[in-house]
């Protein structure tokens, strides 16, 4: 991959996170937004611009973060079976955390568990989508890591909205992650895969 490639990867994806969670934010606070003069509008509209780009470095970072430990987890392990067990067991102990933790940090009295479980199977639901994809796209191999890149390390980089628990800063901080790490996950092969 040359670095031409890796511009476009960078931009691509910067773009991508930014516009999809500036729409979001736009939208969970349409009224704040649209109230007052026209520079309220543009200046609120370049925060949320900047501030889902800023979110989107840390998908990029989380990315090569996982290139990184995915090399790593199949040296450590001599096998790419085992890594991939190894994995798939990351990513139930993830989504038993994002139900349970959560709950215990944040639910009020009376509430079941049962709300804590809709975003966390969500999010594994779209993570078998994508991981189909990645693998019809490139081999059967790809399937199980890609799930674990969008599951765990999508998780991870969302860890801080996670602890504030407010609806607006979960979906401001998640939609450009998501965007992000699915842009990246499902462009990568494309851009390394040898011309004929």
């Amino acid at each position: 991959m040359n670095s031409r490639k890796v511009v476009y990867l960078f931009f691509s994806t910067l773009l991508v996170g930014s516009i999809s969670g500036a729409i979001v934010g736009f939208i969970l606070d349409f009224h704040v937004y649209t109230e007052g003069s026209f520079l309220n509008l543009f200046f609120g509209l370049i925060w949320l611009l900047g501030i889902c780009a800023a979110f989107s470095l840390i998908s990029q970072m989380g990315f090569f973060a996982y290139l990184t430990l995915h090399r790593f987890g199949l040296a450590l392990f001599k096998s790419q079976k085992l890594w991939n067990y190894v994995q798939v067991i990351l990513v139930g102990f993830v989504v038993f955390d994002l139900i349970y933790f959560r709950y215990i940090a944040f639910a009020e009295p009376g509430e079941t568990i049962l709300n804590y479980m809709i975003m966390p199977f969500l999010l594994l639901i779209y993570g078998l989508i994508i991981a189909y994809l990645k693998a019809k796209g490139t081999n059967q191999g790809a399937f199980i890591p890609a799930l674990f890149f969008i599951v765990v390390v999508t998780s991870i980089e969302w860890v801080p909205a996670l602890t504030v628990n407010d609806p607006k800063w979960l979906w401001l901080y998640f939609t450009p992650l998501i965007t992000a790490n699915t842009w990246q996950l499902l462009t990568l092969h494309r851009l390394t895969k040898k011309e004929n």
